[in-house]
């Protein structure tokens, strides 16, 4: 058991191995790039790659100790942090224990199942409390390598979480001042909402989405996937597979992506049909709290936005929702929106997902993009992009 074997980005992975091997690889990198598509895995990679001691010409090697001991999760010099759920605890000391126990619970999950969607249903951060047990990590002596190795995973949420800037500004300090032969790999998958500081203070790596023929193959490689449903999923993942693991059912339910998916759907077609009410009447149907599980659904109403005004304009072949495009289409011509209206509205999307990031009250979130979509889209007095650009 451990971490599975890392997927694609092979030429990435040589880059980072030649510059390796002439000691030019950064202390401090930032791999950025879709969500899902593997940057944790090949942080790790990385990491693997620094401590590996075997002789042989390709590495990591992938037999010698350490390699063995990062593949398992039990290297003591690789400390790998990620978002998780906040624990109920009111001290600040409470808390940075409470979330170091929370963390070694779910290495000893991944341990046994390391192949896991990139998404989840409660809201996750990176609090002061992680920065915290990282810094009191970071004062102390490696006890095999040269250095320690510290992954952080999401790295962009030390923003939009509760103590964030705190979060934040402690990271700050160490990249400033980095103890010794310390390496730091961060990853995300919105570096725009990393503090600009941080960012300047690493090195940036692309991680490039994968194929939908590679994501299919790893699906059939990892899950019991018949080849109808595995290449939906590889279809709609985008070149991530995190994001295609997300879409398949479980147990006969709907995969968690799958549903947020439809739900984005129908906030669409509300906000953009003549009848008002089943768009608010949908508004009213969300919960009063935790708006911040509102914002991965903000990203898929921004997707069938982009397929409405790619059906609209005939290029069926562009779309990403393709199992949906008869209905796009029957609902494009109802609606009669032109395409040149549809960039105007993402920037309503985008104030709905910064209030989502506020926590405020999603019913009221919801039913303002739905009143903000229906207003930029069928009011036939505002100008479209087209128009306004002449």
């Amino acid at each position: 058991m451990g971490l599975h074997d890392i997927v694609g980005h092979e030429r990435l992975r040589a880059s980072i191995f030649r510059a390796h091997e002439s000691g030019k690889l950064p202390a401090a990198l930032l791999l950025h790039g879709t969500r899902g598509i593997g940057k944790q895995r090949l942080a790790l990679w990385i990491a693997q790659l620094t401590v590996c001691t075997g002789t042989a010409a390709e590495k990591p090697c992938d037999s010698c100790g350490p390699c063995r001991m990062v593949r398992s999760l039990e290297h003591p010099d690789i400390h790998w942090y990620f978002p998780l759920p906040r624990p109920k605890v009111s001290s600040k000391e409470k808390l940075a224990e409470a979330l170091e126990a929370a963390r070694f619970q779910e290495l000893s999950e991944y341990r046994v199942q390391s192949l896991v969607p990139s998404w989840w249903d409660d809201v996750r951060g990176l609090y002061l409390g992680t920065i915290t047990n990282l810094r009191n990590q970071a004062t102390k002596r490696p006890s095999m390598a040269k250095g320690p190795v510290f992954i952080i995973g999401q790295a962009e949420l030390l923003v939009p979480q509760a103590a964030s800037p705190e979060a934040a500004n402690a990271l700050l300090k160490l990249l400033e001042e980095p103890p010794g032969q310390a390496r730091f790999i961060l990853t995300s998958s919105e570096p725009g909402m990393l503090l600009p500081t941080i960012k300047s203070r690493t090195v940036p790596l692309h991680v490039p989405a994968l194929s939908r023929e590679m994501v299919y193959t790893f699906l059939k490689e990892h899950f019991s996937v018949d080849e109808r449903t595995g290449k939906w999923a590889a279809q709609l993942s985008q070149g991530s597979p995190g994001r295609a693991m997300a879409f398949l059912p479980d147990e006969g339910e709907l995969g968690p992506l799958e549903d947020l998916r439809r739900r984005a759907f129908d906030i669409v077609v509300g906000a953009t049909t003549q009848n008002r009410g089943p768009g608010y009447r949908l508004a009213a149907s969300f919960p009063s709290t935790r708006a911040r599980q509102l914002v991965d659904l903000f990203t898929f109403v921004e997707v069938w936005l982009r397929d409405l005004a790619v059906a609209t304009a005939g290029a069926d072949k562009l779309i990403i929702n393709y199992d949906a495009l008869t209905r796009l289409k029957k609902h494009a011509n109802e609606a009669g929106i032109p395409p040149s209206r549809v960039p105007s509205a993402f920037p309503a999307v985008e104030r709905a997902r910064e209030l989502a990031r506020g926590n405020v009250n999603p019913q009221l979130v919801v039913s303002g993009l739905v009143r903000d979509l229906r207003q930029v889209l069928l009011d036939s007095s505002i100008p479209t992009a087209e128009g306004s650009s002449r």
